[in-house]
């Protein structure tokens, strides 16, 4: 009969060579020496070694591939956004800086269209507008960078004071420069020219660019319609004609904004700017200055003088911003639109302001 274990005997055993396991205990704490050391000068080593650097990647535009470009496949439908704002614009109706996104403008000055072809007023680029809208020619142009072009670039002053010292506030980049000439957005021009370095252009460089020229002003317009609910500007013949339909900004607050007929009492291409230290009390300037002309002008390059003091309707250094409701109570226009409208102009036309 197996004899039955003495647990007392057995415990009084276990406490005498260390609870049974205590001989384990010594190599364990030579073990967690060794790894706590090594482990000590790992991490130095990882501290002390150069750490990669680490280089922020810019994105880069995605290049935008455009369809055909053979003379001979044209006149045919836009196919595309942004082949419907070149289109749009080739016949007087602006959709803002070209971008080839739909935005609100675009889809006002899709609905413009579709008003004269008779077509359902959607905004959208349907089926039926895209077979009406056509195109004549290729979408894209090609502009060489030129000397001149970089011989009139010029930083633009931080102050008012700094602005009005300057010989003109002409474009501060070469990008700025083509996107105004194309009537587009510099970030469609930088995926139009996706390996072009913008901060280090040379004369001679070739970009692509829209093709974008209005019709020719041959005629001075009959009037002007202001529409401040949807911010744009229209002029027409004296059959009622639609000439150009042009987004515009008007005056952020409601009492700035004026409603009713209007005259137009001057026109100046290229205008000087006198800053009023009292409309801008926030810049801490306490004279009166006059900024010299030139695109980066806060009137732009063209002023249309009206019959209410200290309202016209100009053009603007940020073409990218035209159809918000930021203004003092002037009408701004992109320069382009604001550049062309001058050409329809007279002293007296009639300027419609409704709501």
């Amino acid at each position: 009969m197996p004899r039955q274990p003495n647990f007392q005997t057995l415990h009084a055993r276990r406490k005498k060579r260390g609870g049974g396991f205590g001989w384990l205990i010594i190599p364990i704490l030579i073990a967690g020496a060794v790894w706590f050391f090594w482990r000590q000068e790992h991490q130095q080593k990882i501290i002390r070694a150069p750490a990669a650097a680490i280089v922020p990647v810019k994105p880069q535009p995605k290049p935008i591939v455009v369809a055909r470009q053979s003379p001979s496949d044209f006149p045919r439908p836009v196919l595309d956004v942004l082949e419907a704002q070149i289109a749009l614009a080739r016949r007087g109706i602006s959709s803002g800086s070209i971008d080839a996104a739909i935005g609100s403008q675009t889809r006002a000055a899709i609905s413009v269209f579709q008003q004269i072809e008779n077509l359902p007023l959607t905004g959208k680029l349907d089926s039926d507008t895209r077979e009406k809208l056509t195109l004549d020619a290729p979408v894209l142009t090609s502009y060489v960078v030129t000397t001149n072009d970089l011989a009139r670039l010029q930083p633009l002053g931080k102050t008012w004071l700094e602005k009005s010292q300057q010989s003109a506030l002409d474009y501060e980049t070469e990008l700025e420069l083509v996107s105004e000439k194309s009537h587009s957005h510099p970030l469609l021009i930088q995926k139009l020219n996706p390996n072009i370095s913008w901060t280090n252009i040379s004369a001679g460089t070739i970009l692509k660019i829209p093709d974008v020229n209005y019709p020719e002003a041959t005629d001075k317009a009959a009037f002007v319609i202001i529409h401040l609910s949807d911010r744009f500007l229209e002029a027409f013949d004296g059959n009622t004609n639609l000439l150009v339909h042009f987004p515009c900004t008007i005056a952020a607050r409601y009492d700035k904004r004026p409603v009713g007929e209007l005259h137009v009492v001057v026109v100046a291409p290229n205008p000087n700017y006198t800053f009023d230290p009292e409309l801008f009390p926030e810049s801490g300037e306490t004279q009166k200055l006059v900024l010299p002309p030139g695109p980066n002008n806060p009137v732009g390059v063209a002023w249309i003088g009206l019959d209410k003091t200290g309202y016209g309707i100009h053009g603007t250094p940020a073409p990218e911003q035209i159809g918000r409701t930021e203004s003092h109570g002037c009408f701004r226009l992109a320069n382009w639109d604001a550049e062309y409208l001058l050409k329809l102009a007279w002293i007296g036309m009639p300027v419609e302001v409704e709501q």
